[in-house]
């Protein structure tokens, strides 16, 4: 399956689709994709069917807010929980980080980790911060109090798994790569994304 949501994305329009729905932080119409992308609804609704169709977006029923048919439910698409990854040949990272995962938490060496972790990230460090953490995977973006939140999770799967480990781990490999350039690295999760935020400090209170 995951081979053929990849391939749903080969397609020029059906991409900048699929782009435009992960960037947007809440649920959005076909009307709103068919306008931020310059097709005709009819396109706009066949290509987000065609990426719930490959498992690479949910779907959702709300009612409409405003405008034509408010009050009746519109369906809504945002980026689907699911992960899609392709290995020539298989390879299963996913199991051996599990494997290590468990026996940190049963060593009680969260300290050293979190050590390395810092280490790494300063090593990463380099560049505009928005852009690396974008390299990095994380899909930053700012808020409306000047706060650069992480819709993305590159360690999500794990993080459910083992979450005080994981997300601490997280929140040490970012402070590492922007905590000593003017940014407040701290824990602040969220029903989405990535649990870390990141604020200036000359925008703190």
């Amino acid at each position: 399956m995951s081979l053929e949501a990849i391939g749903a994305l080969r397609e020029p329009v059906r991409r900048a689709v699929y782009e435009y729905v992960v960037a947007r932080a809440e649920p959005v119409s076909r009307n709103e994709v068919a306008e931020a992308t310059a097709i005709g609804r009819t396109l706009a609704a066949f290509h987000l069917e065609k990426l719930a169709e490959a498992g690479l977006l949910e779907t959702a029923y709300a009612p409409r807010s405003g405008g034509p048919g408010a009050g009746r439910p519109a369906k809504l698409y945002r980026r689907s929980a699911a992960e899609h990854a392709v290995t020539l040949p298989p390879r299963d990272y996913r199991l051996l980080a599990d494997v290590l995962a468990s026996a940190v938490e049963r060593s009680g060496v969260e300290p050293a980790v979190h050590a390395a972790a810092r280490e790494l990230g300063a090593k990463l460090a380099g560049g505009e911060v928005f852009a690396r953490l974008g390299t990095l995977g994380y899909e930053p973006f700012v808020d409306a109090d000047q706060t650069i939140r992480l819709r993305n999770c590159p360690f999500h799967a794990l993080a459910e798994a083992y979450p005080a480990l994981v997300c601490g781990l997280n929140l040490a490999l970012l402070d590492g790569l922007v905590g000593d350039r003017g940014w407040d690295v701290r824990l602040d999760p969220g029903p989405t994304g990535c649990c870390v935020v990141i604020r200036s400090k000359n925008n703190q209170d």
